[in-house]
This record gives structure tokens, C-alpha cells and sequence, in this order.
């Protein structure tokens, strides 16, 4: 029988939406969305900053979570051994990463994105009094908005690419927390200048700039941003792939 890409897609499918911990996981990264908005949302009590960096302060800890589920889903078949099972029905190979990484990461940008406009409504009802409430209407709402499940899709398919390349669970949710977490901690421990060039481009930095509603001072434009993470996940995306054609699984 002929393997049409439709076939792969679907198969991929499949795979997600049959296992239970996918669905926890998305769920939980739509509930640390919501709730850390709300929670930021209701107590913030300074000033000079918006009600839409309000209601995402939960994208740091949502964008782990649908890494963490891309890089399962993208090492699992490794440590079961179904790998060699995929493969076989798929011998040309990256059809199985592009399907897998197409499934992951509109999953993780349609939920995202739901879960940014519930967010930005369930925060907006409970926004300190010292915060001027935005609109949808406002001018870069709906940018930020769609921006964190951009951000938080190319997320979720940097952690398929990562889970594909290092084919260990754990090696690349390392790796993953590591890029998002723990390199952007570290850049100011480096000299001034040196950190002042590079944070911008730091992936986590660059990718969650599209959900500012104007570039702070240091930091890229919205779009350039998300095009600079972008760049972070294809060259991730090229590796998995070249490892995956070249070496045996």
C-alpha cells in the first residue's frame, strides 16, 4: 500500500490524540496560562505595565509544558522501540518528523491561542484597579494574543525536534529548559556589553517579544522576534531531520 503524506499526518494523529497524557499535559498548560494570568492579574500593584503582559505571565511555564510534551512525543518511539515499526512503514524517513511536528505544533497553537483569549478575559475581569484594562480593539492585542500561541506552537515543535535529535526524553527536556529557562538567567552574569548583543537573540527572549504590545528598550520588534525563534526551531527541525536519514534508529 502507498504511504501518502495525508496517511503519515493522520497516522501521527493518531498517536496524539490516543494517549492520555497528551491531553493532561495540554490541559495543564492551558490551566498555567489562565491561572498565572489571573493570579498576576489580581495582585499586581505597580505601574507601567499592561493588562496583556498581565494576563501572560503564564507563558514561561506554559511554554515549558508543551515543550516538555513535544519532546515526549518526539523521543517516546525511541525508548519503546516503535521507532523501528514507524520507520519501516515510512522508509523515506522525514515524513514521520514533518507530520509529527505539523500534528504537535498545531495542537499546541490552536489550544495556546484559546488559552491566551481565555486568559486575557478571565484576567481582565479580576485586573487590579491601578491597571488600565485593555480591549481586543486596542492597538497590538490581538497580535499578542495570536503571538503566544505562535510562540508557544513553535515551542511545542522545537521539543519534537529536540526529543527527535537527542531520542532520550529526558536529555531533551533538558536541553529545552536549558534554552528557556536557565541560558536568559544567565546572560547578565556576562559583561555588559556582551549581554546587551545577545539577550534579544536568546531563543525564550526573541520568541516571547511577539506578546509585547511595544519593544522594550533591548529587545527585538514583535515579529523579528518570533522570526529570530523561528529560525532556532528550523535549524533544530534540519538537524533531527539529518540525523534522522543519516544514522540508524
Amino acid at each position: 500500500m502507498k504511504i501518502t503524506p495525508g496517511g503519515v499526518i493522520a497516522a501521527e494523529w493518531t498517536k496524539f490524540s490516543s494517549l492520555r497524557s497528551t491531553w493532561i499535559t495540554t490541559g495543564i498548560s492551558v490551566f498555567l496560562l489562565i491561572a498565572f494570568g489571573m493570579i498576576a492579574s489580581a495582585s499586581f500593584a505597580g505601574d507601567n505595565m499592561s493588562s496583556v503582559g498581565l494576563v501572560l505571565s503564564g507563558s514561561a511555564l506554559a511554554a515549558l509544558s508543551v515543550g516538555v510534551l513535544g519532546a515526549l512525543l518526539g523521543a517516546s518511539e525511541y525508548t519503546t522501540g516503535m521507532i523501528r515499526a514507524t520507520l519501516a512503514a515510512v522508509p523515506r524517513r522525514l515524513p514521520v518528523l514533518w507530520s509529527k511536528s505539523l500534528v504537535v505544533g498545531s495542537a499546541a497553537f490552536v489550544t495556546m491561542t484559546a488559552g491566551a483569549f481565555a486568559a486575557f478575559a478571565a484576567g481582565s475581569a479580576v485586573l487590579n484597579d491601578n491597571v488600565d484594562a485593555l480591549g481586543l480593539a486596542d492597538d497590538g492585542v490581538l497580535r499578542a494574543l495570536l503571538g503566544a500561541g505562535l510562540y508557544l506552537g513553535l515551542v511545542a515543535v522545537l521539543g519534537v525536534a529536540l526529543g527527535m535529535l537527542i531520542r532520550s526524553s529526558a536529555g531533551a527536556i533538558a536541553i529545552l529548559a536549558g534554552l528557556l529557562l536557565i541560558v536568559p538567567g544567565l546572560a547578565p552574569l556576562l559583561p555588559d556589553s556582551i549581554a546587551e548583543a545577545i539577550t534579544p537573540y536568546l531563543p525564550s527572549i526573541a520568541g516571547s517579544a511577539v506578546m509585547a504590545l511595544t519593544p522594550e528598550d533591548g529587545t527585538l520588534a514583535p515579529w523579528s522576534g518570533l522570526a529570530v525563534f523561528a529560525g532556532y526551531v528550523v535549524v533544530t527541525l534540519a538537524a533531527a531531520a539529518y540525523r534522522l536519514k543519516k544514522t540508524d534508529a
